[in-house]
């Protein structure tokens, strides 16, 4: 019934447009009453947008998973953010119809960006557990969702405005690893890029109330010579 519902509006949609279409017109060439379309579908917007809650809960439960714990929380939230495009990737007709749509409608773009958002507070919830114990563990949290969620819209954009039809995930794996590489600070990557042992230490003495500007200067020097 749930995708009775969702093929008679794409149908309608593409017939009529989106804001010609009634949720009267959907369920009755559905074949469904307007209880039954409730019950799957809040709004007529929503049914634009079938497979998210499926992502969502699969995301959460995965992010859940304590078998996690001991991954870099970094490569956990790029990992669960690839479940996303592979929900895009199980149907490219229909999800480049869908982007067709959504760039046409001001109402879609509205629905699609709070979606896009329950993504981000999904990553970001998990991150502040796990970066509880630090003082900018709340703000490193949503920094890194926010910077998972644009690296992802961004490959997955290219692939849509190319139809589906491209191989998109040298893209996404792309987007994934520029997220890991700026916020990522497990120790064999620190090491893999040359940065300094994690024991070892280096001391710049700058005077009270230089700026900040010399400061980092004289950092960047000494790291140079050492």
């Amino acid at each position: 019934m749930r995708d009775a519902i969702v093929g008679a509006a794409f149908q309608l949609f593409g017939e009529r447009g989106f804001e010609q279409t009634t949720v009267d017109d959907i369920v009755a060439l559905a074949g469904v009453g307007r209880r039954s379309f409730f019950r799957y579908f809040p709004s007529k917007e929503s049914v634009v947008f079938p497979d998210h809650e499926g992502c969502l809960e699969g995301m959460t439960a995965f992010l859940a998973d304590p078998a996690g714990d001991a991954d870099d929380p970094v490569a956990r939230v790029c990992e669960a953010t690839r479940m996303v495009f592979r929900m895009y990737a199980a149907n490219p007709e229909f999800s480049v119809r869908r982007y067709e749509l959504t760039r046409q409608i001001p109402a879609l773009r509205a629905h699609e960006a709070a979606v896009v958002r329950r993504y981000e507070r999904t990553l970001a919830d998990y991150l502040r557990g796990r970066f509880a114990d630090r003082a900018d563990g709340s703000l490193r949290a949503e920094a890194i969702a926010a910077s998972v969620a644009a690296a992802h819209n961004h490959a997955l954009r290219i692939w849509l405005r190319a139809g589906g039809r491209a191989d998109a995930e040298p893209d996404v794996e792309r987007a994934m690893a520029y997220v890991a590489e700026a916020w990522s600070e497990r120790p064999d990557k620190a090491l893999a890029d040359g940065a300094s042992e994690p024991d070892e230490v280096v001391v710049v003495v700058a005077r009270r109330g230089a700026p900040m500007w010399r400061v980092v200067r004289g950092v960047q020097e000494a790291l140079e010579k050492h």
